[in-house]
């Protein structure tokens, strides 16, 4: 049979691919419409209700709904919140930067120096054994070693070491980073550990081949093949560590605050514009923080 070429024909042939892309977009969000409404429910709405909340305002007995700047301008005329903030800051690049080198190093090691797959497996999962209890289990342990009394102490005086107990061991802003680094190591060994397994191991020869030292291989081919997985894991310790509030509250004694606590503090008053201001400016922190990683790798090569 013959195909008829006419204007008509060769409009319903260009047609054609035009509705079939047109109903493979509309497949797509219909696909996605359910994870969109769960996002929007459960994500979204919570962070406009916080957004509106922030501006409502309080007195000691009562929360009544309104549209003003008092909580914001308390917020950024007190010169609290920006100690607050800095000491923020401070754990979080302290605990980054030891969480990075010991992650790393880890990863490092699993990756190419465990050349079995059922080592590599089994060492992994041992890095795992802290995660089999909570996270204040795991924080309230190191009290008993490093208080006055604590093993840490009797230890170093039974060396020789030192001669009375060292006070700077528990309820110091030590104790607060040491147990942040215990707390988050893994969720940067992760994603670095899956990067690094990423990464073609003749790369690595060629590098060798051409007479380059384990330094330079180091440097200039496996660092940079895994800054995806080395960004990913410090969004994941910095935005942990910058909302964490329980872990300074314990192990500083009540001595020291991060804008966690702060909040947390608001929340006990129950002034909650005031703690929906703070969520406020910390959430807007945090997406700065975010942006500004995010513009040295494009990790969605890595998700």
């Amino acid at each position: 049979m013959a195909v008829l070429d006419t204007p008509a024909a060769r409009d319903a042939a260009k047609q054609a691919p035009r509705g079939l892309a047109l109903s493979r977009h509309v497949v797509g969000w219909l696909l996605a419409s359910p994870l969109a409404l769960v996002l929007a429910l459960f994500l979204i709405l919570p962070i406009i209700m916080i957004v509106i909340v922030s501006f409502w305002g309080a007195t000691e007995f009562s929360i009544y709904p309104a549209f003003q700047f008092d909580n914001y301008e308390f917020l950024f005329g007190s010169p609290v919140t920006y100690s607050v903030f800095l000491n923020t800051f401070k754990y979080a690049a302290i605990t980054w930067v030891f969480t990075l080198v010991i992650g790393f190093t880890v990863a490092y090691f699993l990756a190419f120096h465990v050349h079995s797959l059922t080592w590599q497996v089994a060492l992994f999962l041992l890095c795992t054994i802290p995660f089999w209890t909570s996270n204040i289990i795991r924080m309230i342990s190191w009290i008993p070693f490093l208080g006055r009394n604590g093993i840490a102490n009797s230890t170093l005086i039974s060396w020789g070491v030192i001669d009375e107990p060292l006070d700077w061991l528990l309820f110091s802003d030590f104790s607060v980073i040491l147990t942040f680094v215990h707390l988050y190591t893994l969720f940067m060994v992760v994603p670095i550990f899956n990067t690094m397994m990423r990464i073609d191991k003749s790369l690595i020869e060629a590098a060798y081949d051409n007479g380059a030292s384990g330094f330079q291989t180091l440097v200039h081919v496996i660092i940079p093949l895994t800054k995806p997985g080395i960004m990913i894991g410090s969004i994941f310790v910095v935005t942990l560590v910058m909302g964490d509030f329980i872990t300074v509250r314990f192990m500083s004694g009540s001595q020291s605050a991060n804008v966690g606590r702060l909040i947390s503090n608001d929340i006990a008053l129950l002034q909650y514009p005031s703690a929906a201001a703070t969520a406020v400016v910390l959430l807007a922190t945090v997406l700065i923080v975010i942006g500004i990683l995010l513009r040295f790798v494009d990790i969605r090569k890595e998700l």
